[in-house]
């Protein structure tokens, strides 16, 4: 997010959530969608949207209560003190961003590949995959940062590029390929909206400007909302088309850039150009931006006392150390994971911390103003989504539980041998 200098209003901010969550998301996971959720892909879609919405809830309140750049570890801290607990759920947002950052490279090396023959797409994906994630760390080393600087012309381009999808596509569906005799059974089609979960990550970038909003106690909540439920109604199309143009066995066939083949049909080859060139605009400005934030957010938790100070050192007004960090692990987990177990990782992450995040506001109910039951429907809802999500995941891929079980299990084990370090330090 572009640092600002004056006082931003509604617009504004609404771009910024909206912004963060269309960032690249949806081009990566919607092809999974389907596979998941077949013709039920818009109900899944509409049903992740709904638990993103309960959390916003949460976020509005905490963000007028408690305006911070620190966003939600400021939230976190000022709930639960900063130690351990506090630390490791920082640090399992810090490892989420990482795995966000893993799919949007994913994204761009699937949608670059598709420019080469067939017989180099493979490998292709990976070269473009490596290339995009150093690429962009070297604009950020360079304190160059071209991508943030168009951020918003960019922003435009990619929402006005899938309503030209949507107005033009919708007159093509076929509601026979949504019918519900063709959505998958009501177990995977929930599971299927919530391992494709993370593409609503983004809208707590809303509270990172809590400072910077005008009148933030009437701003910031229309803002959240309106921009949550923007996006929900764009995916719901968005899936809606791509079903109705498509049968599902080419959707899946082309997974990894689903949106670019399901233009072809009433756009043709220019349409498939058109949506992979926008997907490759938008995931190179979502890894720039999250690859910034991320660093930014190592800054932040170092500076909270929960990692260690060396990440708090900047070089050219940079995070350097946390920036290094964060990229070298985006490139083992983008290289060496499919994009099954990147969007499993994602979305559970974030499934956790916005849990934690609605606990925190039940915590701040009177500080916040808050109707606690709000928040508790809300982490309740984030804690049925994820287990539904791990339910699925155990019962068709049980080996790709340990990805999550290594996340939050090193969340735990580095902010313990943290402190453990830092009180032998201090005797």
């Amino acid at each position: 997010m572009a640092e600002v200098d004056e006082k931003v209003g509604f617009v504004e901010v609404v771009a910024i959530g909206v912004g963060g969550m269309v960032g690249g998301g949806i081009f990566a996971v919607l092809g999974l969608a389907v596979q998941l959720a077949r013709g039920g892909a818009p109900l899944a879609f509409a049903i992740a949207g709904l638990v993103a919405l309960l959390t916003t809830y949460s976020y509005a309140k905490l963000s007028v209560a408690f305006p911070s750049q620190g966003g939600t570890v400021a939230f976190l801290d000022s709930a639960f003190g900063p130690g351990i607990f506090a630390g490791s759920v920082n640090i399992l947002l810090w490892l989420s961003y990482i795995v966000m950052l893993s799919l949007y490279s994913y994204a761009f090396g699937s949608y670059a590949a598709t420019f080469l023959p067939s017989t180099w797409q493979s490998l292709g994906k990976h070269f473009f995959i490596t290339i995009s994630i150093l690429g962009i760390t070297g604009l950020n080393l360079a304190n160059a940062k071209v991508v943030g600087r168009a951020e918003g012309w960019i922003v435009a381009i990619k929402i006005a590029i899938l309503l030209v999808f949507v107005g033009i596509g919708i007159w093509g569906v076929d509601a026979q390929r949504l019918a519900p005799s063709n959505w998958a059974a009501p177990m995977p089609l929930v599971s299927g909206g919530f391992i494709i979960f993370l593409a609503y990550e983004g809208f707590e970038l809303i509270a990172n400007s809590a400072q910077d909003a005008k009148t933030p106690s009437r701003t910031l909540p229309r803002a959240y909302y309106s921009a949550v439920i923007f996006v929900i109604v764009l995916y719901v199309m968005v899936a809606i088309v791509t079903v109705g143009n498509l049968p599902i066995a080419q959707i899946v066939s082309a997974r990894d850039y689903a949106l670019a083949a399901a233009a072809k049909p009433f756009l043709g080859q220019a349409g498939f150009t058109l949506i992979a060139v926008a997907a490759l605009l938008s995931t190179a400005s979502a890894i720039n931006a999250t690859l910034y934030g991320a660093a930014r957010l190592s800054y932040v938790i170092a500076a909270d006392g929960e990692l260690p100070q060396v990440l708090k050192k900047k070089i050219w007004d940079q995070p350097i150390l946390g920036l290094l960090i964060t990229a070298a692990l985006t490139l083992l987990v983008a290289n060496l994971f499919d994009l099954t177990s990147i969007s499993t990782m994602g979305s559970s992450g974030f499934l956790l911390v916005f849990a934690i995040v609605n606990i925190a506001n039940v915590h701040k109910a009177q500080k916040t103003q808050s109707r606690k039951w709000v928040p508790i429907v809300g982490a309740i809802a984030c804690i049925l989504a994820l287990a539904a999500l791990l339910w699925q995941t155990v019962s068709n891929e049980p080996l790709k539980i340990l990805t999550l079980v290594v996340m939050i299990g090193l969340s735990v084990g580095i902010e313990i041998l943290y402190w453990t370090i830092s009180r032998r330090r201090a005797k």
